[in-house]
């Protein structure tokens, strides 16, 4: 330890642990819906066999996050400084390589989007958004139904995925790799709804304003890629807002005219597909986009702190826009 009493580095399983665990911390279900989730998931491998219980991943026994596993590396290896990014592909691990060859220490790389074991399972964290939905006064028989529809379309679009191809790149140069998704999605989905509950937006403008006080989304504007109201006006009035920053992706365009009836006046969320920006404008909702690669530093950021509470430094790339809050 050093004189602050900080442990100088953690093992990348204990990273990888801590990740999940902060996501479980901020997961908008609640720590006993997740425990009951994850009971029920042990019951279920306990009565296969064959070469499904063979196959099983048996992360998913305390990892309730099918998009966020550690794909490839040694979880026993003492990390002190990781390479972190929003995307992570064949060049973002040739970049690390190269660092090292230049003598920057890099203990491992991990991405924020699924890859490697986490790609191809990843449409199964939309589940989650049927929870959300209920919770903003959409009847879950409801949101459970109009969500098995989407979550088909999203998992026949993954399934051609080239799912290996960063993890064998990290393999072969001996980079151990994992990516932590919903877990940090499910600290900006926290951060943002209260933030919001805080301070009272009457209207849309002021859901900006409040957005531009936090330094990812100031960062962001000076790229060009501020926050930006995509349905709606400064001057209009928001109504009750919900933030939609976890679940995978976007959910079912059809929950626009179900979250109207539930009383939602604004959504904000990091991206909307055109389908649904058709579907606000017919139900009379306003829309707030507040960035992707902002959006999603700032739910990394409060993962990456607590490594840097170990003594773990995290180099940001591939867009994740470091900022400490400790």
């Amino acid at each position: 330890m050093n004189a602050q009493g900080i442990h100088r580095g953690m093992k990348l399983s204990e990273l990888y642990r801590t990740a999940v665990e902060k996501g479980i911390d901020h997961d908008p279900r609640g720590r006993e819906e997740v425990d009951r989730l994850l009971k029920e998931t042990e019951d279920s491998y306990k009565k296969l066999e064959g070469y499904a219980k063979d196959a099983f991943d048996m992360e998913r026994l305390w990892n309730p996050y099918a998009d966020s596993r550690f794909s490839w590396g040694d979880g026993d290896l003492e990390a002190k400084r990781v390479m972190w990014g929003i995307d992570i592909g064949t060049g973002e691990v040739l970049l690390a390589d190269r660092l090292r060859e230049k003598g920057e220490r890099i203990d491992a790389i991990v991405g924020h989007h699924p890859l490697g074991l986490a790609r191809t399972p990843f449409p199964e964290v939309m589940w989650l958004q049927t929870d959300m939905y209920a919770a903003a006064g959409v009847p879950i028989t409801v949101s459970e139904g109009l969500m098995r529809g989407r979550m088909d379309e999203v998992l026949r679009n993954v399934l051609p995925a080239n799912y290996n191809q960063a993890v064998d790149a990290a393999r072969l140069l001996g980079i151990p790799i994992m990516n932590i998704h919903t877990p940090a999605d499910n600290c900006v989905q926290a951060y943002l709804t209260d933030l919001m509950q805080e301070n009272h937006p009457r209207t849309v403008g002021d859901i900006i304003d409040i957005l531009m006080k936090e330094p990812e989304f100031i960062t962001a504007s000076k790229h060009n890629s501020p926050p930006k109201i995509i349905v709606g006006s400064k001057t209009a009035r928001c109504g009750p807002v919900i933030c939609k920053m976890n679940g995978g992706t976007s959910g079912p365009k059809e929950i626009y005219a179900e979250l109207s009836k539930a009383g939602i006046g604004t959504v904000v969320g990091m991206h909307f597909p055109e389908s649904h920006v058709e579907e606000a404008r017919k139900h009379h909702m306003n829309l707030v986009v507040s960035g992707h690669m902002s959006s999603d530093s700032l739910g990394i950021n409060i993962i990456a702190d607590e490594w840097q509470k170990h003594g773990v430094e995290v180099i940001p790339c591939s867009g994740f826009i470091r900022h400490s809050r400790l």
